[in-house]
């Protein structure tokens, strides 16, 4: 059985938005003012950044233009390079980058929602709510495709309104703030620290940028995908760049770049200067809103890649199999499933993401590869598909920025990496066992 195209220009936009789009944008601009002292080199982080997403957007672009079925790097990796390094993907979607940021961010929205609330919340508790959302929305997604792409645009859109409402009355409510944060860049050290600092820097908006790969994930499910995809992906990208500036720019100008570095709550801060205590309810309530929206958009995407894994035969033959709606439920089952597991027993969201995006950057680099492959194995047969503007420069920068950042969490995070690694390598064994029985039968 198929999955059916249900999905148009507007909701795969709203799927890059949402898949990148998450809590990381209220919390993350601290990070990288605690890495870099000026507010020129904090929205110049945050600005790099985003080229990195809108070439890595770029780069998508051309390959959903080329291969529309659903599964996204999947089936990118699979066809250019090896099932193997595919399974590898996909495995690590599962059981590390996919599962595991659900279930992180499952937990911040409890703990949002019970101070929206005023009720003093445990670990244990703030679970319990998480779960009971990765639930709901199990049960939404597994209704059909359209109550999940509704369930996303609702979210979504409810989303930008409470970041347009934190940026415009954080311009025309707060007082701007009155530091010494402008002092000239080179007092901060000198250029090889300024480097380190800055590639740092890029690690945390990395985090917040990441996610506009998964709306390749329904490419099975888009009209017309060789023009929607494509066009979805940048629409999305540019437009998070656009959100990220704007916000970023608001907490550096009404906080500073020192008291933005000290801030862990920059969003509940800006709106708590505006408003008082109501700004500070309604941000929480916005940050809710922005984490179940991704929840919704990462249960709608995700389970397609481990719905083409089993087509091919190597995973679970059930997880091929589609309900009377026309789509995956029992993958998306066990996504959710394995995400409350996770949300259950983990301890804090940083114990849980740390690790999350050291394998996702290495599978992003490799995908960027796929270009080339392609290109190659495909001279006469992409007439009127998307092209990479400034390729191969462009892509060339992708990669190059995804082996910065993967140094860089090695570094930092060398035990955190090295779990992510462990488990992305016990899917080695996994594929030989699944290929063996494909084999068979």
């Amino acid at each position: 059985m198929h999955l059916d195209r249900r999905l148009g220009l507007f909701d795969a936009t709203m799927i890059v938005m949402g898949g990148i789009i998450g809590a990381g944008i209220f919390s993350n601009p601290y990070v990288v003012a605690q890495q870099v002292h000026t507010p020129l080199l904090i929205l110049g982080a945050w600005a790099v950044g985003g080229l990195i997403a809108l070439a890595g957007a770029f780069i998508y672009a051309e390959l959903s233009s080329q291969v529309t079925a659903s599964g996204g790097q999947y089936i990118y990796l699979r066809d250019a390079m090896h099932p193997l390094v595919a399974f590898l993907y996909g495995w690590s979607l599962l059981f590390v980058i996919q599962t595991g940021g659900m279930a992180a961010v499952a937990l911040i929205f409890a703990n949002h929602l019970f101070e929206l609330i005023g009720v003093r919340s445990s670990e244990f508790s703030a679970a319990l709510l998480g779960s009971a959302a990765l639930v709901l929305l199990t049960l939404i997604n597994c209704i059909g495709v359209r109550a999940g792409s509704v369930t996303q645009n609702v979210f979504m859109i409810l989303k930008l309104i409470a970041i347009a409402t934190l940026v415009i009355l954080g311009l025309l409510l707060a007082s701007p703030a009155h530091t010494s944060s402008t002092a000239p860049i080179s007092s901060t050290g000198t250029t090889w620290q300024l480097l380190i600092a800055f590639g740092a820097a890029l690690i945390p908006t990395q985090f917040a940028y990441g996610g506009w790969q998964t709306a390749c994930f329904v490419a099975g499910e888009v009209r017309e995908p060789r023009k929607n995809l494509p066009r979805g992906l940048l629409l999305g990208v540019i437009g998070v760049i656009v959100v990220y500036l704007s916000v970023n720019y608001v907490c550096v100008h009404v906080l500073g770049a020192d008291a933005l570095a000290q801030t862990k709550t920059p969003a509940t801060a800006v709106m708590r200067l505006a408003l008082g205590s109501k700004g500070a309810r309604f941000i929480a309530a916005g940050i809710a809103i922005s984490t179940i929206g991704f929840l919704s958009q990462s249960m709608l995407t995700a389970p397609r890649v481990y719905f083409a894994m089993a087509e091919d035969g190597l995973f679970f033959k059930q997880l091929a199999s589609v309900n009377r709606a026309r789509v995956p439920a029992f993958a998306i089952a066990l996504q959710g499933g394995l995400a409350i597991v996770i949300a259950l027993v983990a301890s804090k969201y940083e114990q849980i993401l740390n690790y999350v995006v050291s394998v996702d950057v290495i599978f992003f680099g490799l995908t960027a590869v796929c270009v080339f492959v392609f290109r190659k194995q495909r001279r006469d047969s992409d007439a009127g598909s998307f092209r990479i503007p400034g390729h191969p420069f462009t892509t060339l920068f992708f990669i190059a920025a995804c082996c910065v950042i993967t140094f860089s969490l090695l570094y930092k995070f060398p035990l955190n990496s090295g779990i992510s690694f462990g488990i992305m390598f016990l899917g080695v064994p996994a594929y030989f066992i699944w290929a063996r029985g494909y084999r068979r039968t």
